[in-house]
């Protein structure tokens, strides 16, 4: 299982999306243990969604340590469009020849912790950061903020999310610069 972990906006999704279609390879998502936007508003969290106590870190880790022993599996997959993760909705066959795990918090303390024992490798993406703040305003503008929104959402929970993620880069096996 090879982890891609970075920052939000970085390109870890570009990332490994090229390497599953270029190595035939199966992607479980992170963001598929997303706490629902209705947990998150009786939690108080909602104005936060996207930071480590905003998923289901232990049903995560369970799903992987299952991806390792090689059963088979079904992830569950985040649809950006609606805001939602989708229970089920990716097959991991447990003779998958390479997973690819995609997530901010993969090298994480806390609950994401048991999440780097489970990986082969991982690899840390990295972009500028001016370039990954447009890039997230354009993201969230395109889903349907307002430009104001999306600053503020980019450069507020985005941005702590970000430093936090940043302070794991060291426990990566690679860096990858992305353009």
């Amino acid at each position: 299982m090879l982890g891609i972990t970075g920052p939000p906006g970085a390109g870890k999704s570009t990332l490994a999306t090229a390497l599953v279609q270029q190595a035939g390879a199966v992607m479980v998502g992170m963001d598929g243990f997303h706490l629902a936007d209705a947990e998150l508003d009786r939690l108080g969290r909602r104005d936060r969604k996207g930071a480590p106590d905003t998923f289901d870190a232990a049903g995560f880790v369970a799903l992987l340590r299952r991806v390792r022993a090689g059963e088979d599996v079904y992830a569950p997959v985040f649809r950006r469009e609606l805001e939602l993760a989708e229970a089920g909705a990716q097959a991991v066959p447990g003779d998958a020849p390479l997973v690819v795990v995609e997530g901010s918090y993969l090298l994480c303390d806390g609950g994401f912790s048991r999440v780097r024992e489970l990986l082969t490798e991982c690899w840390y993406v990295e972009l500028d950061p001016v370039v990954r703040l447009d890039r997230l305003v354009a993201r969230h503008v395109e889903h349907g903020r307002t430009p104001t929104q999306a600053l503020a959402w980019a450069s507020g929970t985005d941005e702590w999310n970000a430093v936090l993620v940043a302070s794991t880069r060291r426990r990566a096996d690679l860096v990858v610069r992305a353009r």
